[in-house]
């Protein structure tokens, strides 16, 4: 059977999802304890799409396939056992055997974070990102992400070593929160899909423009230029989390 799983880790001590040599990665502790319960065979793992070293997840969807028979609850619990603690699988179901994780997401929902405080505690460090001295325009940061709303090129937010050659993407909705219990600042975004490190470009540039390095009215240039230069900074990666994919 084919099995699709909701996922949640802790990206501080991954080296991203994807597998990569000689380095750990959320792929690699999935499949590593899947082999496990296959008695050595290898089972491969699908994500709806992989995150970068420090970024968190609180929705990843993966699938595998299995001949074993258990239950979805058997499963969690075979899984959760063996898996790391800075991995949890939170849900699993039976799903058509052409189901795929990453080919058949509709959409995806991510969620960046900033703290204000003034010390930040080093329980947070790896969660959320410290920016203190500054006191962010919010009303600046929603007028401008007026702008990158609808179906553009987004190459001017996309990383430039990519082997990706369609840049156009949606985005249907930028939100932004204001946690007044731990003075932190949350932007969710959502889209039908997004580049390599395109949500982190977006926050980075957003940012910018609510602590006064670039105007509301640049965010048209930027997207019509296709030049990475032009947009901010990549915002850091532990501020980001993978919240939700959505399937049709």
């Amino acid at each position: 059977m084919r099995l699709r799983a909701v996922i949640s880790y802790d990206g501080s001590q991954f080296s991203g999802y994807q597998i990569q040599p000689g380095k750990r990665t959320v792929q690699l502790e999935l499949e590593r304890v899947l082999q496990t319960i296959h008695k050595g065979e290898l089972v491969k793992v699908v994500a709806s799409g992989r995150t970068d070293a420090g970024v968190h997840a609180t929705g990843q969807v993966i699938h595998f396939d299995s001949p074993f028979t258990l239950s979805m609850d058997s499963w969690r619990t075979a899984l959760n056992v063996q898996l790391p603690k800075d991995i949890r699988i939170l849900f699993v179901e039976e799903v058509a055997a052409d189901f795929h994780a990453r080919y058949h997401a509709a959409g995806k929902t991510y969620r960046y974070k900033w703290s204000l405080e003034e010390i930040q505690s080093p329980f947070e460090r790896n969660y959320t990102v410290h920016v203190d001295r500054y006191k962010p325009n919010v009303e600046l940061m929603k007028e401008a992400s007026v702008h990158l709303l609808g179906t553009h090129d987004f190459s001017s937010f996309c990383a430039s070593k990519t082997s990706v050659k369609d840049f156009i993407r949606t985005v249907r909705s930028i939100d932004f929160e204001w946690k007044e219990e731990s003075n932190q600042l949350h932007m969710v975004i959502n889209g039908s899909g997004f580049l390599y490190n395109m949500v982190r470009i977006i926050a980075g540039t957003l940012w910018e423009v609510a602590i006064g390095k670039k105007n509301v009215d640049e965010l048209p240039g930027i997207l019509q230029s296709c030049d990475r230069k032009k947009a901010g900074k990549t915002a850091p990666a532990h501020g980001l989390y993978l919240e939700k994919v959505e399937y049709s």
